[in-house]
Order: structure tokens, then sequence, then C-alpha cells
């Protein structure tokens, strides 16, 4: 088939950064991982993956994190096992 549509988007430059040195990583220009999300869009008949509007909890959870609460910083993987009991 004829590739003769054109999609404009506009997305954080960082975010942009990140993602196009993974498609890379992948082995994926952008047009290609774009033309895969689409083609899984249409097999799914819907999003490839779930999106959910987060519970309480999980709001606030994230609400904490974003603002720096309720963290705790380990020095080693090995510090962070220790606390997970691990």
């Amino acid at each position: 088939m004829t590739k003769d549509a054109i999609i404009n988007a506009r997305v954080e430059s960082r975010l942009k950064i990140k993602v196009d040195q993974i498609f890379n990583i992948l082995g994926l220009s952008p047009t290609e991982a774009i033309t895969l999300f689409y083609k899984q869009v249409e097999l799914n008949q819907g999003l490839p993956f779930a999106v959910k509007v987060p519970n309480k909890l999980t709001k606030k959870s994230i609400e904490q994190s974003e603002a720096g609460k309720g963290l705790k910083k380990f020095s080693s993987k090995a510090d962070l096992y220790t606390d997970l009991g691990i």
C-alpha cells in the first residue's frame, strides 16, 4: 500500500530524545514505531495496553512520590534488598 498519510504530533523534547534512543536500540525509526503502534491498535481494536484511572491509594502514592515525600534512598542494591527482606 502507498504510504500517503501524514501524522503531526508535538511531544516534549526530553521525551522524544529518550524514546528515539530506545527506538535506535530496537532498530526502529520513529515512523516504523508509529506504524507498529497503529497496526497493534488495528489488530486489538483498541490500545494494545491497559489504560486505567489510578485508584485513590495509587493516585496519592504518585502525588507523594512526585513531591519527594515518603521516599527511601539506598546507597546500594544490597541495602535495598535488605530493606525489602530479600
